[in-house]
């Protein structure tokens, strides 16, 4: 009896360790992610706008007909980012991902409190390296930290009614993605 207790209890824990590592270690190996699809279809740090969902195809799965969306694939071995979004009437959101689908940040249109999100996109690295500017608080810039060098930003607007699709459309055309080579601070201390 006691064999196989023991004989269950071993076939538990390995059953358990190899369902952990294949966790761990498969969304490493899948090549279709949402990186690997999107890689043809959109250019390195700019927004792109995605189509419209259809019930055949999507460029993602699980879109929202009600939402217009947008994508920057980032890239931040060339400097920081600077991403604008404007805000739509309805809802708009900015999500950010590294390479692996691992959603690490997110703010949209109340969380800002602005008619326009904006922030930093860098590395803890490229953040280290900035120089101090005692006339800038935390209140004047966002700055949010990438884990990893490459990954992606979904931007999404809503459109509670299928008229106003091209206002949030036009939110995403609106969008901005684009490296910020140096640090031009005018007098006054705001970007």
């Amino acid at each position: 009896m006691i064999r196989w207790l023991l004989l269950l209890l071993g076939g538990a824990l390995l059953g358990g360790v190899v369902h952990l590592a294949t966790i761990i270690i498969l969304p490493r190996t899948a090549t279709q992610d949402a990186f690997a699809r999107l890689t043809n279809d959109t250019p390195i740090n700019t927004v792109a706008a995605l189509p419209q969902p259809r019930p055949e195809k999507a460029a993602m799965p699980f879109m929202d007909p009600a939402f217009a969306a947008g994508i920057c694939r980032y890239d931040l071995s060339s400097g920081p980012l600077k991403l604008t979004v404007p805000v739509s009437l309805a809802y708009t959101s900015v999500s950010f991902y590294t390479r692996y689908d691992v959603a690490y940040y997110a703010i949209n249109d109340r969380a800002a409190g602005r008619r326009v999100i904006e922030l930093d996109l860098m590395t803890p690295e490229q953040k280290s390296a900035m120089p101090e500017e005692e006339d800038v608080t935390a209140a004047d810039r966002l700055i949010v930290e990438s884990p990893t060098v490459s990954g992606l930003i979904a931007i999404r607007a809503l459109a509670p009614e299928p008229g106003l699709m091209p206002m949030a459309q036009a939110t995403i055309a609106n969008a901005r993605c684009v490296v910020q080579m140096a640090s031009t601070t005018p007098a006054g201390g705001r970007r």
